[in-house]
């Protein structure tokens, strides 16, 4: 009976869903232990066969750190970012291309599913521009810092991710983007999801992290569901910090650009995404406009 429940309650989430696009972020903890990784892909799999089109981005930077280390380099970061020099770049690529992204598409072929990776230079699908020196404070002093090939987003063509949408495909996205130059950038794959949710218009953005979802200052409660303004204010006041920043803020710029649905969810959790989608209660935060 409670199987029975729990598939009548999903029933109607599959019906509306059915055809819809979704972009899921995978990031966190789902990208280093291979267990939760492999039920993060379950659950992408099930979701294209119930007739959804799915594009999954992922980021990599603790796999691009350990391989610098690897190879006698140390990571540098300002503000968060990366500095990334023409060495980093060439590591950076081997590792989300070359390693994490072909990765994902061997584990969904292996759940019986196809699937293409790409990467956001690919059919010039992410334009980006180099973002520009950062002021660091260093004694008593400012100085400025050059980030390297690092970008922010000008625009998306979504051509090519419809094209393989439409034929069927998951489709697996690195967050390497181009310049007007043909430079290769590095960028953030939160910012990456969101605006690509937005070029698609999407149904949902998933956003899959290392917590529970948006939780209150007392990290005791999560919010189950909050509407961007909500979102912006405890953003202001602190109670939204560090690394859920550039999630929360995608899932904000997602929402107020014609994506329904945004979701932060823990996915060290079991199924977590197929719970967050096709059950009434969900487990982690809803963000909508």
């Amino acid at each position: 009976m409670r199987r029975e429940e729990v598939l009548m309650e999903a029933l109607p989430y599959i019906q509306q869903f059915h055809g819809k696009t979704i972009v899921i972020k995978l990031g966190g903890h789902a990208m280093v232990d291979p267990e939760t990784l492999e039920n993060a892909i379950r659950d992408i799999v099930l979701l294209h066969y119930v007739g959804m089109k799915v594009v999954v981005v992922h980021g990599g930077g603790p796999e691009i750190t350990e391989k610098m280390r690897a190879m006698g380099k140390e990571p540098e970061f300002v503000g968060g970012l990366r500095i990334t020099d023409a060495e980093t770049m060439e590591i950076a690529q081997m590792v989300l291309v070359g390693k994490i992204n072909k990765g994902i598409v061997s584990l969904i072929a292996r759940e019986g599913d196809r699937a293409v990776g790409i990467s956001g230079n690919d059919g010039n699908i992410i334009l980006a521009r180099k973002i520009s020196a950062q002021m660091v404070r260093v004694g008593d002093e400012e100085r400025e810092v050059d980030l390297g090939y690092v970008g922010e987003i000008e625009g998306i063509n979504p051509a090519l991710l419809t094209t393989l949408l439409e034929t069927g495909y998951i489709t697996v996205m690195a967050p390497i983007a181009i310049d007007r130059a043909g430079r290769n950038l590095n960028i953030n794959a939160d910012t990456a999801a969101g605006e690509i949710a937005v070029a698609l218009g999407a149904f949902k953005l998933v956003n899959l992290t290392d917590v529970d979802g948006v939780m209150d200052r007392e990290r005791t409660q999560v919010f189950r569901r909050l509407r961007a303004v909500e979102t912006e204010e405890l953003m202001a006041d602190g109670t939204i910090s560090g690394g859920m920043i550039p999630k929360i803020d995608s899932c904000v710029r997602a929402v107020k650009g014609g994506v329904p649905y945004a979701h932060v969810v823990n996915g060290n959790k079991t199924h977590s995404i197929l719970l967050e989608l096709f059950t009434d209660a969900g487990v982690g935060t809803m963000i909508t406009e």
